[in-house]
């Protein structure tokens, strides 16, 4: 029988830099669920942070627990924090590319709710695509494309493989000494979202079904500055860093309104932003927009080539004219449970990392840019433990049965549309115990339809935030529970 030694789940940061870290001489499988650019990574437009050195290491822990909310695991924090610079410049001497200053250093700028200089960016406001770019040169294993996964072979705590669709009907299974899931976080299970659309939580929702832990699945961020110009559900981000570079967040009347809600105004934690940003629009009715107007064009140019582009292309002359904005769905903290050695909780040799994981390094709100850094830091991280451990499966112990799913059912469509409404009305930005449970109530009654396998795991992701958010009965970061009136 054929065994692979890793099979690796996504192919965003961080299932392609575990890749580029497994040797080549180890059998490796990358499984992805569509074209391996239609991820999170390739849309990132925002840079990595790091700990620029280690006098920097306890700032850069601070800011992250005081934007979660001290909500984090600190040990996770810190695991992230003492190792970022080193596996940052491990990608910097294996070819990866960031953008330069004058004097030919590395360009440190700054972002919301970061005490001081330390993100890096590649390409201006391209950081995601170009690391993507960079890990996909540097691939020496196995990818295999449009391959959507629908259940992991567990047994006795052990991970013996995955099976997944490689069309509508068929299947196939695959076994692995150890299996490593980076498969992303939950966007399109809401509504407006900034996701890519390849991103639908269904691995949560196997995770859900084998009993292994979620842990804080209501802690899912809103990105309070995406482009409200189109129609699709995926929204064109604006990314935090022309907050933290100059740009500034106004009504239609020019008011700088978010100082009204916070000191820090445009570079205030993003679910502040977020929650005034709702807040006030539903108070006054007025459209809120994005100003560019400390600018120069050329320099803006420059250091923001794709979003000047992307919205030349619908017709705005950037930094002359403000932009419609609204906040959407970006980013889910809670996943996964794993250990601060990236391995799923309660197993032998499944290991999360990414988005798709929750170490709870973000707490109750991830601070900005250091989404890209996890990837990089707890991928090398799970390559390193299962190396050390050398865990190997004996196949011929798998005795479940391997069943056969139906992919997609009539049904699916409507219900889906409806999920995503659902999500974004009551496990939004601003939430309410009453309509949290109305919505519970009609996901539970969908499990009664006839419905497909990814639709079903779909619903028990959407499930357990639903749950999560309805247990926490206050409000913490993220999760914003709206008061009642007397």
């Amino acid at each position: 029988m054929n065994i692979y030694d890793y099979v690796i789940v996504g192919s965003g940061v961080a299932g392609l830099n575990a890749a580029r870290l497994i040797p080549k001489d180890k059998k490796v499988l990358v499984l992805c669920k569509k074209v391996p650019w239609e991820c999170n990574t390739f849309y990132a437009q925002g840079g990595i942070a790091t700990a620029v050195d280690k006098e920097d290491i306890p700032s850069h822990i601070k800011d992250t627990l005081v934007a979660g909310v001290n909500h984090n695991n600190t040990n996770a924090v810190e695991v992230l924090s003492e190792n970022s610079r080193a596996c940052v410049d491990d990608m910097i001497n294996a070819g990866m590319q960031f953008d330069l200053n004058t004097k030919g250093e590395l360009a440190f700028t700054k972002e919301a709710a970061h005490s001081r200089n330390r993100i890096l960016h590649a390409d201006g406001d391209a950081t995601g695509r170009m690391i993507h770019l960079f890990l996909m040169g540097t691939c020496q294993h196995e990818i295999e494309t449009n391959c959507v996964v629908n259940d992991l072979l567990i047994k006795d705590d052990v991970c013996y493989g995955v099976q997944y669709y490689v069309s509508e009907t068929e299947q196939k299974v695959v076994y692995a000494h150890n299996t490593i899931l980076a498969s992303g976080g939950i966007g399109s299970i809401y509504k407006y979202h900034t996701n890519s659309t390849a991103i639908a939580g269904e691995i949560q929702g196997i995770c859900a079904e084998k009993g292994i832990e979620l842990k804080d699945m209501e802690m899912m961020q809103f990105h309070p500055t995406v482009f409200k110009g189109t129609s699709f559900a995926r929204k064109s981000l604006l990314s935090e860093a022309l907050r933290g570079e100059g740009a500034h967040i106004v009504d239609e009347n020019n008011n700088r309104f978010l100082f009204e809600y916070h000191p820090d105004g445009e570079l205030a934690p993003r679910d502040v932003v977020s929650r005034s940003i709702y807040d006030y629009h539903s108070k006054t009715g007025l459209r809120i927009y994005l100003s560019f107007d400390s600018f120069e064009k050329n320099s803006f140019r420059k250091r923001f080539p794709n979003i000047y582009e992307n919205l030349k292309q619908f017709g705005y002359d950037l930094p002359f004219e403000r932009v419609p904005i609204s906040p959407a769905f970006h980013y889910a903290m809670g996943g996964i449970a794993t250990n601060v050695d990236a391995k799923v909780k309660g197993m032998k040799n499944l290991y999360a990392i990414g988005e798709c994981a929750c170490t709870g390094l973000h707490g109750a709100n991830r601070l900005a840019s250091n989404s890209l850094l996890e990837g990089v830091v707890y991928s090398k991280i799970a390559v390193d433990i299962s190396m050390k451990e050398n865990f190997k499966i004996y196949a011929e112990n798998y005795d479940k049965t391997i069943r056969s799913y139906v992919r997609n059912k009539e049904a699916d469509k409507p219900i889906k549309e409806r999920v995503r409404q659902l999500m974004w009305e009551n496990a939004g930005i601003v939430r309410d115990e009453e309509t949290l449970k109305k919505a519970l109530e009609e996901i539970n009654n969908f499990f009664n339809e006839n419905i497909g396998r990814l639709l079903f795991l779909r619903l028990l992701t959407a499930k357990s935030i639903l749950n999560a958010a309805i247990e926490r009965k206050k409000s913490l970061g993220a999760h914003f529970i709206k008061e009642k009136k007397c």
